[in-house]
């Protein structure tokens, strides 16, 4: 078994080998480039996208600091007004506390529209920009069929997405206000204390820190081992909705249950394992950020007041002390608390660590997605009864982009990892050819077609085609679009491409009534009414709406796998001698007889690497009969 990175150069069509095979089970990798955006980087490229709130919330969180120390100062007026029965004192202090209290709820509330605004930024910053490079070309595709390293990306570009950018502004939040809060309360107690009891907080902050930032380390990981576990459970949730006809009919109800629990067994397992683990750190980090740290500061409080000789309060009265003790005292407990905040953010920052690194991932891989690189697991390449064995460098082939022709130059047949379907494939169609491409399932049929539309690498020889766009893929279940009528039709053209490439209403019409649709429209009276189509359209239906789609983008080829299935051979016929009218030639998978007619050619392959391509005569319309 072998693990390629493979590479294309986008300009050329060409693809290189960079990563090289297992050597008796071990991976052995070769550099690459590596993301020019490191998590770090990542970070600050968010927070500069939304200066504007980054201001905000710095502002608020200066001004409620120095809120909080007012509310202190405050505070303890009002206490000495009612200790000393100072009644004019308490009045003051006691009405201004009053006058304030609207404008500190102001402070607490733009500090939170901040945080839940910056939140959103970020979110939608990042997303679009990760759905930019996930949609575009058939990065979408590859990384679901081509690459297998990301398993679940539509948790990642939503649920991991979410908890990333809010876990980045809440670190912003608690990590600033804590700071500041040390740095400010740190001045006022110099003057108030004396620089030593501050001095011995910090010093306990840097123990503390040190030593619960060793124990965290495997949150980080913990959490990464946690959103797959999620991934994988949705993901076994999603299949059995998708596939829930076929298990009915199974009766595999309880087969599915034992997949489903069997997964939600190891995500549960992890979960337990996930909350002893914080159990235990949240054990020690109540000890030492909370009730140590408060230990801690009683004892810097106490030491200017329990120490006779100390000059501050040599002739201080009581009520001078006892100020100055609530004062001091309250102040070293806030600062405390911020010293617990900082220690504790260490936990979160662990945590946010873990997300950033399957962001990251994911950023890298569509980076080298669109860069035309994948990383896959190879089949094993061995020599099979003295054949020659077939070395496979993907994307070796070269493409060539050429109108009216279809063309296989000495081009082997391959799955994206490397299993080998036809070794030399040599054939050539140009238009006004109609193919029928026929033979056992598995035997490369759809293969054949997904290197012709460039979604599998061309794995050497030489494919002369026109562009993307001249081909057209109509596949047995036609995918039905969100949207309107008329969408169901264009797709994936919008209504202003169907208006700049001039084609009317009533033209839509007539492409309708040519697959027998026209009843439609007539019972939904405007082409602009929305529907669940893959529900309200019947199986024939929606392969003749897929049929009006063709005739509506009137692609030089068309490829049709099984497309007419369900429906009724007059009108199969209708829709084929139509398609030979409007100029649109077919490559046509099916196994019904009543098509040869309208073929000239047949592809046939026999699963076993061989194929024969001839042209249609009566005993081979017989033979095929």
């Amino acid at each position: 078994m072998t693990v390629l990175l493979l590479q294309c150069d986008p300009k050329y069509n060409s693809w290189h080998r960079c990563i090289s095979s297992v050597t008796q089970g071990h991976i052995r990798s070769y550099p690459i480039n590596v993301l020019d955006m490191s998590k770090g980087r990542m970070i600050r490229h968010l927070m500069i996208c939304s200066t504007g709130y980054l201001l905000l919330i710095a502002a608020m969180l200066v001004t409620r600091t120095y809120c909080d120390v007012w509310m202190i100062q405050n505070g303890t007026m009002i206490e000495s007004g009612i200790i000393s029965r100072d009644i004019s004192l308490f009045k003051k202090h006691f009405y201004s506390y009053i006058s304030v209290i609207p404008g500190i709820a102001l402070v607490n509330n733009f500090l939170k529209l901040g945080l839940y605004e910056l939140k959103l930024r970020f979110r939608e910053r990042l997303t679009k920009n990760l759905y930019d490079q996930y949609l575009q070309g058939f990065t979408y595709y590859k990384m679901g069929n081509l690459d297998n390293r990301i398993a679940n990306a539509d948790q990642l570009l939503t649920q991991d997405v979410e908890k990333f950018c809010n876990s980045v502004v809440d670190l912003y939040s608690n990590l600033s206000k804590p700071l500041l809060d040390i740095c400010l309360y740190t001045f006022k107690l110099t003057s108030a204390i004396g620089a030593q009891g501050p001095a011995v907080m910090m010093t306990y902050l840097l123990i503390s820190g040190l030593f619960l930032t060793r124990l965290r380390r495997p949150i980080g990981k913990m959490t990464v081992t946690e959103q797959r576990y999620e991934g994988e459970y949705r993901f076994v949730n999603s299949r059995l909705i998708t596939n829930s006809e076929e298990i009915a009919f199974y009766n595999g109800n309880i087969r599915e249950k034992q997949t489903i629990y069997t997964t939600f067994k190891k995500l549960v397992d992890h979960l337990h394992n996930f909350i002893f683990f914080r159990f235990s750190m949240g054990f020690v980090d109540s000890i030492i950020a909370k009730y140590l740290a408060t230990v801690v500061g009683y004892m810097v409080v106490s030491r200017p007041f329990l120490t006779t000789s100390h000059p501050r309060h040599l002739h201080s009265t009581h009520s001078e002390l006892l100020e100055d003790y609530y004062q001091s005292g309250r102040m070293l407990l806030r600062m405390s608390q911020a010293l617990g905040r900082i220690v504790l953010a260490g936990r979160e920052m662990t945590r946010l660590s873990g997300f950033t690194s399957r962001i990251t991932e994911l950023m890298k891989v569509l980076k080298e997605l669109n860069a035309g690189k994948y990383e896959r697991t190879m089949v094993s390449q061995q020599e099979k009864d003295g054949a020659e064995k077939l070395l496979l460098v993907p994307g070796s082939g070269h493409i060539i982009n050429r109108d009216n022709i279809i063309k296989f130059d000495h081009a082997p047949l391959a799955t994206p990892n490397g299993d080998v379907l036809i070794k030399d494939l040599t054939f050539e169609v140009r238009s006004g050819t109609n193919v029928l491409v026929c033979g056992p399932n598995g035997c490369g049929k759809s293969s054949l077609f997904r290197v012709l539309g460039e979604l599998w690498p061309l794995f050497g020889g030489q494919l002369t085609k026109p562009e993307r766009g001249k081909l057209f893929y109509v596949p047995q279940r036609p995918y039905m679009t969100l949207g309107s009528l008329r969408d169901q039709v264009i797709y994936p053209d919008t209504y202003e491409e169907q208006q700049r490439k001039g084609i009317s209403d009533h033209v839509l019409k007539e492409y309708l009534d040519n697959v027998q649709l026209g009843h439609i429209l007539d019972r939904e009276a405007s082409w602009d009414s929305v529907q669940d189509w893959m529900d309200v359209l019947s199986g024939g239906e929606k392969q003749r709406m897929a049929m009006a789609r063709l005739f509506y983008h009137k692609p030089q080829f068309a490829i049709l796998d099984e497309c007419t299935s369900a429906v009724s051979v007059d009108v199969e016929d209708f829709i084929y001698s139509h398609c030979r009218t409007v100029g649109i030639t077919l490559f046509t998978v099916s196994h019904r007889k009543s098509l040869w007619k309208h073929h000239e050619y047949y592809l046939h392959m026999d699963g076993r690497g061989n194929y024969e391509f001839k042209p249609i005569t009566e005993e081979t319309v017989e033979f095929g009969s």
